[in-house]
């Protein structure tokens, strides 16, 4: 006999196919609902990036609110993914009024293909004032619309009056059509006249935390801040390393359950699932798409496992660093590049002329990640990811690259014009006419490298768990895209293609071999080898976030046009002024937390430790645990609330200068004093009873579920 959970899940197996991409508007749907030629359009629209008229537009809109209806939606609305972080949408219904009091439903081409919402409220960095309210949304037709409770959320666009990118998904967009143009003019020179797009490829993996929901909400720190400000180690963490892959408690694996249910109905291709590093830890990934229906279908993800958490009485943290002492969450994003005709550009093939385009395709990886290695380490900084970079658990802040022992032989063989030999001792002669064949890397995956080469594509691992992925894979998009368009300007019209091509790919190894890195990135020695290289050491956000507007940086995006350079500035500000914001947020909850709630609460056991002193010393019995209990926690509430009180003054105090100085603010003095803080009320909940403790200890959090 099968158990409820069992019956469910052998009933959803059966019915997974059906329940795949319901919630969809895809291609299917299309095929099936559009008149030959609206589809033939549409289908224009998406591979060629050609417009649609307005009578195709109609036509599509009318489908998809007849679809829509269908599927019990009432409303739709222009889902896009402003510059905070997380999406917006505005919901408006498909009612309209007839006359007589009677509405039809109704959905036009024009609201399909364009809305305004108000864009006053988003962060702009100064694109536009705040009295310029009028923001633009504009349909991409490139990305599926969906239902999502209720609603017909059509993925968009977003920008200003004047035509500036509000967003994450616009930039993203014109970074893939950067790459593929270059790529496309190398693929030229090796004679491929099929590809007509080259697509980037994008895997997330997302790790997340859960708690218990009443738990939860009994902490102000993780209501307010997604992260606990303070709370000492519990006696079992994760040193026994028996929760990776461990076996999922019947409450996770029933919310795991839900999520890939709901998951698959909006298309999200929800493959893998397991226990995680910490316990009560967990990570979900996808299978691997283009870059862009990934960036949406993750920020759908956390929306979602947020959503099905609070049916089940859980939450879902996806704060980088919600409890301290244990591992964070992290993103790893699996990147590469395809053709349109399946082909993956970072396999490393089995035949002379694959490996050839191959290599190149790696060199300019390689070249790219290193002249431009500070602006890939400012696209994961931010408040959240610096209690994770660097801290024994994640890639260092150093940015490096990893290849593995086979590929790194291969390079060592071009850049020292030496024989190269396989695993099985086979010599081959390294040059542009014999190129050995390259089997996918075997090696062990270096997991304290950030850039690492797994097979077939690179892993970039510094990304945070609450991140959008659109930032980083808009910079590896135009990073490869300036190292190919040089190449490709080097390449065509020479006389001798394969001479040209060998030489190229040497001298390229040969003068970035400093961002080759194999060893362990945890290593204290690492730092100091770094250094001897020259590579860049951003440690924290107040560090890293300059150089993103380095004059070399700006060209980059600008040249591709895939930033402007006022757009630049503005995301600039943004991250900045987020900063600060984030860290203020934290500095105002943790004084809030200790003056409202943990000095009482210390100086009431105190009191109650007095009360038993002076009652054990009128009996004439031995009090010297009392004496020296009260004694500690009556001098610590004492420290904690000078601490407190020079945090308080530390947010009053906050400098008149410009931003940049503020972020140095925040960080050197604002976050350090909330770390003075921190430290006292770690030893106090240690000494206090728990019956007087007002907060749940990370004990209850971590292993309640």
């Amino acid at each position: 006999m099968l158990y409820p959970n069992a019956r469910k899940a052998d009933l959803l197996m059966k019915n997974v196919i059906e329940l795949f991409g319901s919630m969809v508007f895809n291609d299917c749907v299309m095929q099936a609902r559009l008149p030959k030629q609206a589809y033939k359009q549409v289908q224009r629209s998406i591979k060629l990036g050609e417009r649609l008229d307005g009578e195709t537009a109609e036509i599509v809109a009318n489908a998809m609110k007849d679809w829509a209806i269908e599927k019990g939606a009432t409303h739709f609305t222009h889902w896009f993914q402003p510059m905070t972080g997380i999406t917006a949408e505005k919901h408006d219904s498909f009612i309209s009024p007839c006359g007589g009091g009677q509405v039809i439903m109704e959905f036009s081409g024009k609201e399909l293909v364009r809305g305004e919402p108000d864009a006053s409220s988003f962060p702009s960095g100064g694109l536009r004032a705040t009295f310029e309210a009028r923001g633009y949304s504009a349909w991409d037709p490139t990305a599926f619309a969906f239902i999502k409770d209720g609603t017909l959320c059509i993925p968009t666009v977003f920008c200003s009056y004047s035509g500036e990118a509000l967003d994450k998904k616009t930039p993203l967009l014109r970074s893939c059509d950067a790459v593929s143009r270059q790529a496309l003019r190398i693929l030229r020179l090796f004679g491929d006249t099929e590809t007509q797009k080259v697509i980037a490829q994008v895997g997330p993996e997302q790790e997340y935390f859960l708690i218990d929901k009443e738990l939860f909400l009994e902490r102000e720190d993780l209501r307010l801040c997604g992260r606990t400000l303070f709370g000492s180690k519990p006696p079992k963490g994760q040193e026994l390393e028996d929760h990776y892959f461990g076996t999922i408690r019947p409450r996770v694996a029933e919310y795991m359950q839900d999520l890939d249910e709901e998951l698959w109905k909006l298309g999200v291709l929800s493959k893998t699932r397991h226990n995680e590093v910490a316990p009560a830890q967990h990570e979900m990934a996808p299978v691997y798409s283009d870059a862009n229906t990934a960036n949406d279908q993750n920020q759908i993800s956390m929306e979602i496992m947020q959503k099905v958490a609070d049916r089940h009485g859980l939450v879902c943290l996806l704060h980088e660093k919600p409890f301290a002492g244990v591992n964070g969450s992290g993103k790893h994003v699996n990147w590469s590049l395809s053709t349109d005709t399946g082909e993956n550009l970072f396999s490393p093939g089995k035949t002379p002329s694959q490996n050839a385009v191959f290599l190149l395709f790696l060199a300019a990886f390689v070249k790219g990640v290193d002249e431009y290695q500070e602006l890939l380490r400012c696209s994961v900084a931010f408040a959240g990811n610096d209690h994770r970079l660097g801290a024994q658990e994640a890639p260092p802040a150093i940015i490096s690259v990893f290849l593995g022992e086979e590929l790194e032989a291969i390079v060592d063989s071009i850049v020292n014009d030496h024989d190269y030999t396989d695993r099985k001792r086979k010599s081959l002669r390294i040059g542009v006419d014999v190129l050995p064949a390259i089997p996918k890397d075997t090696t062990d995956r270096n997991r304290t490298s950030p850039v690492a080469f797994t097979g077939n594509k690179f892993e970039f691992r510094s990304l945070g768990s609450s991140q959008s992925i659109a930032g980083p894979n808009t910079i590896l998009n135009t990073i490869m895209a300036e190292e190919l368009e040089q190449f490709a300007e080097e390449l065509e019209g020479v006389k001798d293609f394969s001479s040209a091509l060998h030489e190229l790919i040497k001298r390229v190894f040969t003068e970035h071999q400093r961002i080759l890195f194999s060893g362990n990135g945890y290593d204290e020695s690492w730092i100091a080898e770094a250094e001897r290289r020259g590579l860049a050491n951003l440690h924290n956000t107040a560090e890293a976030l300059p150089a993103y507007i380095l004059p070399k940086n700006i060209q980059l995006m600008t040249s591709h046009g895939v930033y402007s350079k006022s757009e630049m500035m503005a995301r600039h500000e943004i991250h900045m002024e987020k900063y600060c914001k984030v860290i203020g947020i934290e500095a105002g909850t943790l004084v809030d937390m200790v003056q409202h709630s943990i000095l009482g609460a210390a100086s009431a056991y105190a009191d109650k430790l007095c009360q038993c002193l002076a009652h054990k010393k009128a009996a004439g019995v031995a009090c010297r645990t009392e004496t020296a209990l009260a004694g500690t926690v009556s001098t610590l509430c004492d420290e904690l609330m000078d601490r407190t009180l020079a945090l308080k003054t530390a947010l009053q105090s906050e400098p008149n200068a410009p931003q940049e100085e503020l972020v140095r603010y925040y960080h050197d003095v604002v976050f350090n004093a909330m770390s003075r803080v921190r430290d006292i009320v770690d030893q106090l909940e240690q000494l206090v009873d728990k019956s007087y403790w007002p907060f749940p200890n990370y004990t209850d959090l971590l292993f309640s579920v």
